[in-house]
């Protein structure tokens, strides 16, 4: 007889979702029930851990041989140096939030008449608190168009907890928004962090000025008068829009380069966001969703989970996605400098893992050439003949549903281990805006055409 009983704190769990759906308010319902919209992601950040209190215990040793054992690497270039850091750098000041409210800019790829945004605690271990949250186009620096200030809900209340690990998704509002425009984001957090060691989820280099309330709740307020800044995002995932049947997102899913390193801040200069221009200006109807992550590596943790750990959150569950193109694996080759492992043939069988995860999901997935690396902090000529083994791999094995040649497009003619110098912006690594520009410039915007969404 016991097994047909509900837990005491399941039978709770129970009645409390049948409560929010009864006591939600009717025109909310209505709102909804009335409308079978088409959700497509429009903006979207890849999110990693920013740990709070002592620091974590090590974690344990790699099995000696795998392209993890801390053998397989020599000195470190600095926690994230080659994915965004400075080489050596000390980690920054933590970051922790009382009473305040955060007022956030995103720039969106696709537009639409009506939003969601998905909020995340992927890396909390307690749940958070969202005492108010609100959306609005952006005037300029933190102030916002204030006929445009819509608050969110979820599920009816202006409010939410977001349990630990897991998104909250917003009710949609009613606003329409173009093509390639900046949206405030605005999330007040009653509580405080720093009395908790649960780690904050973030996204450490978001090259866009974000703004820091002083106490209280201001979301929706036209001006951030006196607020703090800070060049990261806290608990965003991702914004999505309403949109055409026809209208999906393409995933870019890589490292530091996708993530914009070097590029002028505040400009949204990634080549993501030149794709997303070009996009727009031809009329394809895609979003473009930015998964790239400073120091991130296809076989390893470091700067955020793996590529391999992290495929399912940050592409296969992206709303809407059709395509992924894959930009990985230098920081895999420069980080383990002239050991034997990783070899280019683990690299390759890790490539092979997110090409089959992909078609499992009907997504295309095209494979995108490293880009040159000589003179960066961790080149090494055994590295140099890694990453000619993986473009090799991905011009000519047939396992992508198509290349991207970024090499081709970046590298000088006169010297292809190294970058032009009219890209280059003295990391010999990343790019600068016009190198992010000609990377976007080398796609084919035809592996986008509606015949090539689904396999």
């Amino acid at each position: 007889m016991n097994r047909f009983r509900l837990p005491v704190c399941g039978l709770v769990v129970a009645l409390g979702l049948v409560t929010v759906w009864v006591l939600a308010p009717g025109s909310a319902l209505r709102a909804q029930a009335g409308r079978a919209d088409h959700w497509v992601g429009t903006w979207a950040t890849a999110v990693v851990v920013r740990p709070q209190g002592p620091p974590a215990a090590a974690p344990a040793t790699a099995p000696e041989g795998s392209a993890c054992a801390p053998a397989a690497f020599g000195p470190g270039p600095g926690r994230g140096g080659p994915g965004g850091g400075r080489a050596g750098a000390a980690p920054s000041a933590p970051v922790n939030f009382k009473n305040q409210t955060l007022r956030q800019i995103v720039h969106v790829s696709l537009g639409g008449d009506r939003l969601r945004v998905v909020l995340s605690n992927a890396f909390g271990t307690v749940p958070l608190e969202i005492g108010a949250a609100h959306v609005a186009l952006r005037e300029k620096d933190a102030a916002i168009q204030t006929k445009s200030d819509r608050a969110l809900t979820f599920a009816g209340k202006p409010s939410t907890f977001i349990a630990a690990g897991a998104v909250a998704l917003s009710d949609p509002v009613a606003l329409t928004i173009p093509a390639a425009v900046d949206l405030a984001i605005d999330l007040y957090l009653p509580g405080d962090t720093a009395a908790s060691t649960s780690p904050l989820t973030t996204h450490q280099g978001a090259l866009q000025m974000n703004y820091i309330s002083a106490d209280g709740n201001h979301a929706g307020d036209a001006d951030f008068a006196g607020a703090t800044t800070t060049q990261q995002w806290f608990y965003l995932s991702r914004v999505e829009v309403a949109a055409p049947e026809q209208a999906g997102a393409v995933v870019a899913f890589g490292d530091s380069i996708t993530d914009g390193t070097r590029s002028t801040p505040n400009t949204n200069n990634r080549w993501p966001d030149e794709l997303a221009r070009r996009l727009a200006a031809q009329k394809i109807p895609l979003g473009v969703l930015n998964q790239g992550i400073g120091g991130n590596r296809v076989l390893c943790d470091g700067a955020g989970v793996s590529a391999l750990a992290r495929f399912d959150r940050d592409v296969l569950a992206q709303t809407g996605a059709k395509y992924v193109v894959v930009l990985e694996s230098i920081n895999d080759i420069g980080i383990g400098r002239g050991n034997a492992v990783p070899s280019a043939a683990d690299l390759i069988a890790a490539h092979r893992q997110l090409i089959e995860r992909a078609h499992a999901h009907g997504l295309k997935i095209y494979g995108a050439t490293l880009t040159p690396f000589d003179g960066a902090a961790y080149f090494t000529p055994e590295g140099e003949a890694k990453r000619q083994a993986v473009n090799e791999f991905i011009r000519t094995g047939k396992a992508y549903d198509g290349v991207i040649d970024f090499d081709g497009a970046v590298r000088d003619p006169a010297a292809p281990s190294k970058i032009q110098q009219k890209f280059n912006p003295g990391d010999n690594l990343h790019m600068n805006d016009a190198g992010y520009q000609a990377m976007a410039n080398a796609i084919d915007l035809k592996l986008f055409s509606p015949g090539r969404a689904t396999r």
